[in-house]
């Protein structure tokens, strides 16, 4: 951006403008679901069910195991805003955007990260040596 004097000047990003900035609407193209730590070979059988559909991610990171689907929100405009804004839920209305994808992708954070059935089941096999007499 010039400022007009031929120098170039740069909008200050902070907490109040960001979302205005990220033309991707990163946070709401998905969504997490905390599940617990599987342990046994049961619980990383369920794990392949659930990542065999369509948009389901599965990654590990300090806060736990979590469940991701990547599906965008249903009220969400061509151009990245809200279309329910005034009457979105108390998830939205609650969220806090100190630190967000736009400042640093999550997945830069995860000790695991499971993106497809393929993934998760080179993984299994490694950590059961006998995993494939299930």
């Amino acid at each position: 951006m010039n400022n007009g004097s031929g120098e170039s000047c740069v909008m200050e990003l902070d907490v109040k403008n960001k979302c205005s900035q990220c033309t991707s609407s990163i946070c709401c193209t998905y969504f997490t679901q905390s599940i617990d730590t599987p342990r046994s070979r049961e619980d990383f059988d369920l794990l392949l069910w659930k990542i065999s559909h369509q948009n389901v991610e599965i990654y590990k990171d300090e806060d736990g195991w979590q469940l991701q689907v990547n599906n965008p929100c249903m009220h969400l405009k061509p151009d990245g805003a809200c279309g329910i804004y005034e009457d979105r839920p108390k998830i939205c209305r609650d969220y806090d955007n100190d630190w967000c994808e736009y400042d640093e992708p999550a997945s830069n954070n995860l000790e695991l990260n499971f993106r497809s059935y393929d993934e998760l089941l080179v993984y299994c096999k490694k950590r059961f040596k006998t995993w494939a007499s299930r």
